[in-house]
């Protein structure tokens, strides 16, 4: 058998252990799949004495993750530590410079450096790895990479954040307001440190961001995503949304138009009997389309130690096996930005405003929408007590342009209290 693959583990959070865990207690199944031994030889993190319930007395440790991407002993440096610059990003370039490949799960540095560390790391001949920074368990980098490597990829979709998914579904079946919600998943530990980074679309903006850079055939441009996240999505608006036969998703769609690559991450309304629909919880899931295979749709957990961690190993084991191919599925330096285009296709979309309870408020509404090309397919008075009117209109296709007229024209009446809500009907 081969020489063993010795790794070093920057990091050891849920996710690092999870991936010591895997080697330790599949060793002989992953040399068999791998044709030669997957080792650890070092490791990193900040807090040497923590009780982490793993053992990690065989290897070697290192206070700094950047002497550890270097060590003589590590042929794969493996960034578990996360954060866009500082720390992962320094350690990331040191094990590139060493001649180590890297095999990561961090979404927000690759988002935002992917493209200059996978030019360094194609020039020197090294590899970087991330299954694991998209989607968890769900294999979606490998999808584009190699089983859709024969298509051309005409959209890229999904919920990729399972902590806003879980706040949705759960404000929905529990009927809980968005605050109740949020404090429970807050108690429960689903959100980042910073809680903005999940409910404000940041987290799952990274991984479209990549996945587009894949499908397109583009630089990395995580600046070109519109974000918007769930935090004005009511629990009116998702039981409005049932009764008309829609679930609220944070969902992320991309794909190439004429005008340039689209990107947005933002909250949808989808068919409740659709894939997307019928997601619950903090499960993820990917569609992809292309033009010789049609819809793919990848259903997974989207993150968690053992999902993770086995994107992880994914990871490792192409490695180990000697499978080398670019970071974004083609060499980095031809890479190139597209142009940011603004929501080309014209959708349906689902509006909420507060009026003022007097009359002709509606007919002031409908006279806005009007002059902006925008015709009414429905629209829906709740009941209601005190000043204010609650609205709901679904509209037919209508241009991103003229939506953005209406929205900036509808507060300006008399009659709009507030801003008004829009959230975008999508096609599945």
């Amino acid at each position: 058998m081969s020489d063993p693959l010795r790794l070093g583990i920057a990091g050891l959070g849920t996710v690092g252990c999870g991936v010591v865990k895997i080697i330790q207690q599949k060793a002989n199944l992953l040399a068999a799949r791998a044709g030669r031994p997957v080792v650890i030889t070092a490791v990193s993190a900040r807090t040497r004495d923590k009780d982490r319930g793993v053992d990690l007395s065989a290897y070697a440790w290192e206070d700094d993750p950047v002497v550890l991407a270097a060590r003589d002993d590590v042929d794969v440096f493996v960034e578990l530590m996360g954060g866009s610059d500082g720390p992962a990003k320094a350690a990331t370039e040191a094990a590139i410079t060493a001649g180590k490949d890297v095999v990561t799960a961090n979404k927000a540095m690759l988002a935002v450096n992917g493209q200059a560390l996978a030019e360094l790391a194609e020039a020197a001949g090294r590899v970087i790895r991330f299954e694991a920074a998209v989607a968890g368990g769900i294999p979606v980098v490998k999808a584009l990479t190699e089983g859709l490597a024969g298509n051309q990829i005409s959209r890229v979709m999904g919920v990729m954040n399972g902590t806003c998914n879980y706040i949705l579904t759960r404000m929905q079946s529990a009927g809980l307001s968005y605050d109740e919600v949020f404090e429970e998943a807050n108690k429960l530990g689903y959100l980042e440190a910073d809680p903005n980074l999940d409910v404000g679309g940041i987290d799952a903006g990274h991984k479209l961001a990549l996945l587009s850079a894949i499908a397109f055939g583009t630089a990395v441009d995580f600046d070109g995503v519109t974000l918007e996240g769930i935090g004005q999505v009511t629990i009116e608006d998702i039981e409005q949304a049932a009764d008309m036969g829609f679930r609220i998703k944070l969902l992320g769609v991309a794909r190439m138009t004429g005008r340039g690559l689209e990107q947005r991450m933002t909250p949808c309304l989808v068919p409740a009997d659709s894939p997307l629909g019928q997601l619950e919880g903090g499960t993820n899931m990917v569609v992809l389309e292309g033009d010789a295979v049609g819809q793919i749709v990848l259903r997974g957990a989207g993150a968690g130690e053992g999902p993770t961690a086995s994107a992880v190993l994914s990871d490792v084991m192409d490695i180990a096996r000697g499978i080398r191919l670019p970071t974004f599925g083609q060499p980095a330096a031809g890479l190139e930005h597209a142009a940011r285009a603004a929501v080309a296709v014209s959708a349906p979309y689902y509006l909420r405003l507060n009026l003022t309870d007097k009359p002709g408020a509606l007919a002031k509404v409908a006279s806005v929408l009007g002059d902006c090309g925008i015709s009414i397919d429905r629209m829906r008075q709740p009941e209601h007590g005190g000043s204010e009117a609650p609205v709901l209109i679904v509209t037919h296709k209508v241009s991103a342009p003229s939506l953005a007229d209406a929205l900036e024209a509808l507060p300006q009446t008399d009659v709009v209290l507030g801003q008004p809500v829009a959230l975008r009907i999508e096609n599945i």
